[in-house]
């Protein structure tokens, strides 16, 4: 399922080659290793495994610049489009780096026979991608690359025809553009922006039977839906995101007009649904406060590491019983999916009495300590059983060695939880941050929206 592109450079013939072969790019593993997205988006491999996946079609792939550079200058064509770069991005998984690279090759040979070409394949989106660099004079007749509509068509019938031939998908009656996104795999199972978005919608629909009730609950999962007429195109964004999603690029089921015929063909009997929903029905009991070194509405209050993963609870509506609030922003929403990985946690930070990340830190390090106690005298224990021939001595080693075995399981267990507390702590201040920011966005929009009323 390989999608394709071709646009012009005009500033710098250098600087597109440069690109195209950066070892920082093209990178080949056995999959082994997770790319790593940080904040300051900067990309974490695995060092040891680089390896150069670059060929140059008619040129050499070292001198590749001074080649093109030769013919521009040798025709008299060194302004305008002085080369074109292409990509062809692959499904995720479905190819391997040797042959994303040979189906790349055989492709700019087909395509431009007569052209310098660079071909290059990258890994460093988390997909395999060939990049292609055309010098955009012909190396015999000095005519220069024509890159209409038709050469668009060519590029990509040429690359299905490749595709067919190592039977890769192919996309069907293809309408307009599509977006590489669509293909990213959600790496170490955790859903993509995408996909999560596609999933707020289908729930969504499900529950509502106007337009209207559609974009009032999108916004209640924590989603802006902007279709001003007077935009060329409609945009979906989370409350917490500065940037919004074109929706076409969610693919053509999440367009406005077939998100409106979906809603229309919902029975009308799910309104119930909806409201509930919107306004789910609050609980009172009277007389009944729930403690916790004061009250729930206090817990911003407490500090310590407990305090802040019951805070975390608070949010997501899991305590206390009478909590009816629902996480409003996505990131909250992603957390339930976590609940047995923050229950382990809570659980080892009550137990062992740690108060901030120091305490745990303090705890690791000491578990560590007594892992490799441990681990010498299990060790002790095999070493005796190597040349032991008493049956009972035999027995009590064993039984020994078993006992150690089964506390050292305690140790490391204790310290993955350890280790994913000091690893989470961060993460959870930001959720929680975001999650009030959703919350404090929404009462603020309430209150502007009465006060609009009471103006009228």
């Amino acid at each position: 399922m390989a999608t394709t592109k071709i646009w012009a450079v005009k500033d710098s013939l250098s600087r597109v080659v440069k690109y195209a072969s950066n070892p920082e790019k093209t990178i080949i593993s056995n999959l082994k290793q997770v790319l790593l997205y940080a904040e300051n988006n900067e990309k974490t491999v695995d060092k040891k495994e680089k390896t150069m996946y670059v060929t140059g079609v008619n040129c050499n792939r070292k001198t590749a610049f001074e080649e093109m550079k030769t013919t521009q200058e040798k025709f008299g064509k060194c302004t305008g489009n002085i080369a074109y770069h292409a990509y062809q991005s692959f499904k995720t998984g479905e190819v391997s780096p040797e042959l994303a690279h040979e189906i790349g090759v055989k492709l700019a040979r087909k395509m431009w026979a007569e052209h310098q070409v660079l071909v290059a394949t990258h890994f460093n989106t988390g997909t395999y991608h060939n990049h292609f660099v055309v010098c955009s004079v012909n190396m015999f007749t000095g005519k220069k690359f024509n890159c209409n509509k038709g050469a668009y068509y060519r590029f990509r019938g040429l690359s299905d025809e490749l595709c067919n031939e190592n039977n890769l998908t192919v996309i069907k009656n293809p309408k307009g553009r599509t977006p590489r996104n669509i293909y990213f795999a959600e790496k170490r199972g955790e859903p993509t922006k995408y996909n999560l978005m596609r999933k707020a919608i289908d729930e969504t629909v499900e529950i509502c039977v106007s337009y209207a009730q559609f974009k009032k609950a999108m916004y209640k999962k924590g989603y802006v839906i902007n279709d001003n007429p007077n935009r060329k195109y409609a945009t979906i964004r989370s409350i917490n995101d500065k940037k919004a999603t074109r929706m076409y690029q969610l693919g053509e089921k999440y367009t406005l007009k077939n998100i409106a015929d979906r809603v229309f063909n919902t029975p009308y009997y799910v309104q119930e649904q909806y409201y509930k929903f919107i306004k789910p029905r609050k609980i009172y009991k009277k007389n009944k406060v729930c403690m916790l070194n004061g009250k729930f509405k206090d817990i911003s209050k407490i500090t310590g590491l407990e305090a802040l993963f019951l805070l975390l609870y608070y949010l997501l509506g899991l305590i206390p019983k009478e909590n009816t609030r629902k996480p409003l922003s996505p990131e909250m929403k992603q957390e339930v999916r976590k609940m047995q990985r923050y229950s382990n946690e809570i659980r080892l930070i009550a137990k062992e009495k740690l108060q901030t990340t120091d305490d745990v830190k303090s705890y690791i390090s000491q578990n560590e300590k007594n892992i490799a106690e441990v681990t010498g005298i299990r060790q002790k224990y095999r070493n005796k059983l190597r040349n032991c021939k008493d049956d009972e001595l035999i027995k009590e080693y064993k039984t020994k060695r078993d006992e150690c075995t089964t506390i050292l399981k305690d140790y490391r267990n204790s310290l993955k939880v350890a280790n994913q507390i000091v690893e989470d702590n961060p993460k959870i201040k930001e959720v929680i941050r975001i999650e009030r920011q959703a919350r404090n966005e929404e009462l603020q929009q309430t209150k502007t929206k009465y006060k609009n009323r009471e103006v009228r």
